[in-house]
């Protein structure tokens, strides 16, 4: 099982123009942090795309180029690219560019994202939501198979008998689809035969194995080879030396985060004893390394996942704590997961 980070890229809004300072230091954060999460051994770092005053990535391609340019191994992913605002032809040609930075480390995790404000912003209509990533994921496929592209759909220009460039070092960019738990987006990763990632955030993680089996059924209907399937579990993470300077350490970040996106939503309050729920019984994989690890153990007893994928919550939390736990995870956690799985760093 390969063991990575995703990242939203948590900002304090600077709410100016220019000169945004916060912003500046967030990105050379990010950049720190993929560094150590190469040197440390893990296998994937991925951006997650938004476009919001608290969030410092909406270019994802971009921060995965930087990363590129001082990292070695890890595989450089986003987690998502909000595909259905975005120009699958340009989405293409950045992650063809990203790769032949990287030496072929480049991935895409496709999705429609779990914020809406892109669709406006690009203008596009809410109405559109699932049509718009259904044509352009098959558009982006398209272009990810040939060279010359020949393409016709309801949302952009044809295209007729046109290069794309350049192309990537790998023979194709590896496009996982993101999901948060629509039995139709399972249905359609199997059915195209795409690596899925699902993010469990809020819900035990025994409640998504319905979905992963509807994933493998649509798969093994289309004739495509289930035991190739490669599924990637993500959820939210801290790992301390000790139990309780985890959960002191990861709380207040978590705790602001949910109650920022929870007041758009309608979201109950966060608290201590919800937060605990989760962190016990839930998804949440937080606390000492003997306890991350079994965290990560159980869901791969239940998913027989080829990934996990540790979101960092970052808000409040120092950055020399999250660079802390970045070395923790690379050197305590992976060894243990490597080695009770019996499989070799990848």
């Amino acid at each position: 099982m390969e063991l990575g980070i995703s990242t939203f890229g948590e900002v304090t809004p600077d709410h100016v123009a220019g000169k945004a300072v916060n912003a500046h230091i967030r990105v050379q954060q990010l950049l720190e942090e993929v560094k150590l999460a190469d040197e440390v051994g893990l296998d994937v770092y991925a951006f997650g795309e938004h476009h919001r005053p608290d969030f410092v990535v909406s270019a994802p391609e971009i921060m995965m180029a930087a990363a590129a340019s001082i990292t070695k191994n890890i595989r450089l992913s986003s987690s998502v690219t909000v595909l259905s605002s975005a120009d699958p032809v340009r989405t293409f040609q950045n992650f063809a560019t990203v790769d032949l930075i990287s030496g072929g480390r480049a991935e895409m995790v496709a999705g429609r994202g779990s914020f809406i404000e892109s669709y406006p912003l690009f203008g596009y209509n809410l109405d559109d939501y699932d049509a718009l990533f259904t044509e352009k994921l098959e558009m982006f496929l398209e272009i990810n198979k040939h060279e010359i592209l020949n393409w016709k759909g309801q949302f952009r220009a044809p295209v007729v008998k046109q290069g794309v460039y350049p192309r990537p070092l790998q023979e194709s960019i590896p496009v996982w689809i993101g999901v948060g738990g629509t039995p139709a987006s399972a249905k359609r990763a199997g059915r195209l035969n795409l690596p899925l990632i699902i993010a469990i955030l809020g819900s035990a993680p025994k409640h998504f194995v319905p979905f992963v089996e509807l994933y493998c059924e649509s798969a093994e209907k289309e004739g495509h080879d289930v035991s190739k399937l490669q599924l990637a579990i993500s959820s939210q993470f801290f790992v301390a030396d000790e139990m309780q300077k985890a959960v002191n350490d990861f709380y207040p970040s978590y705790e602001a985060l949910m109650n920022r996106v929870g007041k758009d939503r309608g979201w109950s309050p966060m608290d201590k004893g919800s937060f605990e729920y989760l962190r016990k019984d839930g998804p949440l994989v937080v606390g000492d390394v003997q306890y991350v690890v079994d965290k990560i153990l159980g869901q791969y007893e239940l998913f027989n996942n080829t990934r996990f994928v540790a979101q960092l919550v970052t808000g409040h939390t120092p950055h020399k704590d999250i660079l802390k736990t970045i070395e923790i995870y690379g050197t305590k956690v992976a060894p243990l997961v490597r080695k009770e799985l019996g499989v070799a760093k990848s």
